[in-house]
């Protein structure tokens, strides 16, 4: 499976479509040196260079994948133009503009299940690489055919933060299988208790939510479909949820009632459903 499913599919063309394949055996970090999210990041990739890596992830833990895992991105330099095929996988991470900050809790979360998926899917192994083919993880300046050029990407914090708690972390949960797997049943959901939700939720208290269960599967929804920072993702359908159903309404082609308007952000039984049915849940009434 070269899609990390945990990630937002956001894809790179004509990248994804014209780079050649590799056999991925190590996982590269790296600091963006700039506080981007996932959305920026693909916007600076498409639209200004093609020295892109496979996932970009916020401070916030939200994570997107631009490259399929299978597929050569371009910014560990000789790390995807080996003779025998193989290559890294490689993914930025906001940071402050010197690369001077460590990562947050959440990014930290985020790398440690990447890593976990990429072991139990291309079988990397275990082990912080020992030299530039060494099959692995490691970070940007770890090795200097990573980097033609030198670099001291990731920074000097979270070079720290990789040995002493991230590769760890993932070497641990790895090799105790705890990994949430798919059960194959999916969530059910009342499109009572989301329009309930969606009424009521705006004028609590920050944090609390009239169906926190039903509204964790919508938003998680939401935000796998790119529409709703991870952050946000509470279980609350408040005025944060609002503009991203809107923005889910318009994909489907509905609008406002005034012309030029914005869909209204309120579910209906179609725009709920077809979530739904693109990202995971069943909608009752």
């Amino acid at each position: 499976m070269p899609w990390y499913p945990e990630a937002v599919k956001m894809v790179l063309q004509p990248e994804a479509r014209e780079q050649s394949t590799i056999k991925p055996t190590q996982l590269i970090t790296h600091s963006i040196v700039a506080p981007w999210d996932e959305k920026r990041l693909y916007a600076y990739w498409k639209n200004s260079t093609s020295l892109e890596s496979h996932f970009g992830l916020d401070f916030d833990g939200s994570l997107a994948q631009y490259l399929p895992t299978t597929t050569r991105a371009d910014a560990n330099a000789q790390a995807n133009r080996r003779a025998d095929g193989s290559g890294a996988v490689s993914v930025e991470t906001a940071s402050n503009t010197k690369a001077t900050d460590a990562w947050t809790d959440e990014q930290l979360q985020e790398l440690c299940d990447l890593g976990v998926w990429l072991h139990q899917t291309h079988g990397i192994p275990l082990r912080i690489c020992r030299t530039h083919d060494d099959p692995g993880y490691g970070y940007h300046r770890l090795h200097r055919h990573w980097s033609t050029s030198g670099t001291s990407c990731p920074g000097d914090k979270r070079v720290v933060q990789f040995r002493q708690e991230l590769f760890p972390a993932i070497a641990s949960k790895a090799s105790t299988g705890a990994v949430p797997v798919p059960t194959g049943s999916l969530p059910v959901v009342r499109l009572s208790h989301i329009v309930a939700a969606q009424h009521r939720d705006p004028g609590l208290a920050q944090g609390a939510a009239t169906h926190r269960a039903a509204g964790l599967v919508v938003e998680r929804a939401l935000y796998k479909a790119g529409l709703l920072a991870k952050r946000w993702v509470d279980g609350s359908l408040g005025s944060r949820t609002l503009p991203a159903v809107s923005e889910w309404q318009e994909r489907l082609g509905y609008r406002g009632r005034q012309p030029g308007g914005a869909a209204d952000g309120y579910f209906g039984r179609d725009s709920l459903t077809r979530l739904g049915r693109q990202h995971g849940f069943k909608v009752v009434n």
